[in-house]
């Protein structure tokens, strides 16, 4: 338990030998048996809209139940396929199972469009009197009944899924496949390199600024040559988008996200005020960045996440994941013990590869166990991330043991255990060095800060924009160009130079998914979990004492809700105020340090 891997590759064979083993193929076929006998009980019980209501109580107990049961089994099948798809988008095999996942999932989205649509014509609160099975999912049920008010016709939902595989589905796993694929050609020390988008994009972080300079350079070139099968991509999937949540009545494509975050639109707008207002201090780290990577008094896109400090602590793998299990465990030995677990079960893929997915993620894969994916690069930026990723396992370890319906976690809650955990590693490093150690750590918590405030900002009006132009007409290439841009001197100013990143519409996945608007939720969690490390630090124990049963409630109630339970209220600008100024003194801090 105490080895840990260095620069690891995660372990799927604990589930499947293989993707082409009998094991696994045995698994598949009884989860499509599953699905199946899933649709006749819902054909037997009448579950949908118009049917019989007589004996509701017990039609709903064994759909709640079924549904679950279920939902369990095809999250690890879908897991096990998607570990192999984002590692090697060649992998022929794993894209084609995922296809044929694909049609699971558009059945099971019917039956659940059905189970919602029921829930809506019956008397939810009678039915959670009465019944055990809705007391225990009573959140879930508000939830489903407001969705089944929100839908088509069953005849249009039934369509709407089957379209979808071959619609906003497929468009997004395009995305993934091209951009995953993308060869980048770029100079480095006199050499010239060819290497995956992935790698050429972590170049950001060389010390070298001319290694910095090239890579950019040639990967808004490279980009360039894939415009437009993505900006194709981009048009149909929020075209889609756009259509299903009017022919659905929500007001906007926003509203349905709000709701789907726990949320409301007033909290949201208290959130982004409060974020608007802070630029000015954000700006000013921007600029002391910038006189201290090339002299100037605005940073170029490719010095955002340039190393400071002449000795900067090249961080391997190894020494990263030991420094993060032992800071853990300084919160808890539950937590510490949890990380060190991972490392020993290697739920990890952090070394580059190619074909391999860019970015990090966590997934949960089976009861308490997940997976995580991230390409390591000796910085702490990668100790952060591997804290990040942890912190969103750690919380699926605390949801471990609620059904599929209470496990469903928005958005922005999902974002808590990982900013948390995060800011402990932060905050750990940045006690124990001087301040010439310091300013390298403290400059990655405040670039951190400034990408989920300022860049999440960006592109939360870039998506605005589009939804609010795609309504009228599909956009070009140069269009999504000149309208990132237009976003990122909405929210960097003066503190970014002309050298910005047009493409950026490109690079993120977030954009290619039906889930609209998935950029906030990273600004609430952050600023979230600095009010909840706030408490933290007032009240150790008592915090303790509590926090495991929030991680394990995210499912179970509305954010507001769950945070009053902290003395926390999101529903004011006065709360995302004081996280700010946390960030803020932050960035006093490194402006001192830097003059």
């Amino acid at each position: 338990m105490n080895e840990v891997l260095s620069a690891p590759k995660w372990d799927m064979s604990v589930v499947y030998p293989g993707l082409d083993s009998s094991e696994f193929r045995a698994g598949f076929e009884a989860c499509q048996v599953k699905l199946s006998k899933l649709e006749e009980l819902f054909d037997s019980q009448d579950i949908r809209s118009g049917g019989e209501k007589s004996g509701s109580t017990s039609r709903l107990d064994t759909a709640i139940v079924a549904i679950n049961d279920f939902e369990s089994d095809f999250e690890t099948i879908g897991s096990y396929i998607y570990a192999f798809v984002t590692t090697d988008a060649t992998d022929s095999t794993a894209q084609a199972k995922l296809s044929e996942l694909m049609k699971l999932d558009s059945t099971l989205r019917k039956l659940k469009n059905r189970l919602a649509a029921y829930v809506a014509q019956c008397d939810v609160k009678q039915y959670v009197s009465d019944s055990n099975v809705g007391k225990d999912h009573e959140y879930a049920l508000t939830k489903m009944k407001v969705l089944g008010d929100n839908q088509m016709s069953p005849a249009e939902e039934d369509l709407a899924a089957d379209l979808m595989e071959t619609g906003s589905s497929a468009w997004g796993r395009l995305h993934g496949d091209v951009t995953s694929q993308i060869m980048v050609t770029y100079e480095a020390n006199g050499t010239s390199k060819t290497e995956p988008m992935a790698v050429a994009r972590a170049m950001a972080y060389d010390p070298d600024r001319s290694v910095r300079e090239s890579a950019y350079h040639a990967e808004l070139e490279t980009w360039k040559q894939f415009e437009v099968p993505l900006a194709a991509a981009m048009n149909s999937i929020k075209g889609e988008t756009d259509v299903l949540c009017t022919r659905r009545g929500w007001d906007s494509a926003l509203a349905r996200t709000v709701f789907n975050c726990n949320m409301d639109m007033a909290t949201l707008d208290a959130m982004m005020g409060a974020a608007r207002d802070s630029f000015p201090a954000f700006r000013r780290y921007f600029k002391a960045k910038a006189r201290l990577v090339n002299e100037s008094n605005s940073l170029d896109w490719f010095d955002i996440f340039a190393p400071i400090g002449e000795d900067t602590k090249v961080w391997q793998y190894n020494e990263g994941a030991e420094f993060v299990a032992q800071q853990f465990s300084t919160y808890s030995d539950k937590m510490g013990d949890f990380a060190r677990r991972s490392y020993a079960e290697n739920w990890i893929d952090a070394a580059p590869a190619s074909g391999k997915r860019d970015g990090a993620f966590c997934m949960g894969l089976r009861a308490d166990e997940s997976r995580i994916l991230m390409t390591w690069k000796p910085s702490f930026g990668s100790v952060s991330t591997l804290a990040h990723e942890l912190g969103h396992a750690y919380h699926n370890l605390c949801l471990h043991g609620k059904t599929e319906l209470q496990k469903q976690t928005p958005m922005t809650l999902a974002e808590t255990a990982s900013i948390f955990c995060e800011t402990i590693i932060t905050k750990a490093a940045l006690s124990t060095g001087s301040p010439e150690e310091n300013l390298p750590i403290l400059e990655q918590s405040v670039q951190r800060a400034a990408q989920t405030v300022v860049d999440i900002s960006s592109r939360f009006l870039f998506e605005q924009a589009v939804f609010e132009k795609r309504a009228s007409r599909s956009l070009s290439p140069s269009e999504l160009c000149d309208l990132m841009l237009w976003a990122q001197g909405e929210t960097y100013g003066e503190g970014l130079s002309n050298h910005r990143h047009p493409y950026m519409w490109a690079v993120k996945p977030h954009y290619y998914s039906y889930s609209s608007f998935y950029n906030f939720p990273y600004m609430f969690g952050h600023l979230f979990s600095l009010g909840l490390y706030s408490v933290y630090r007032n009240d150790p124990e008592a915090f303790k004492a509590r926090y495991d049963t929030l991680l394990a409630s995210t499912g179970l109630s509305d954010a507001a809700t769950l945070a009053k339970g902290f003395g926390i209220d999101i529903t004011t600008a006065a709360f995302w105020e004081g996280s700010l100024a946390t960030i803020c003194e932050e960035i006093d801090q490194f402006v001192e340090l830097t003059r």
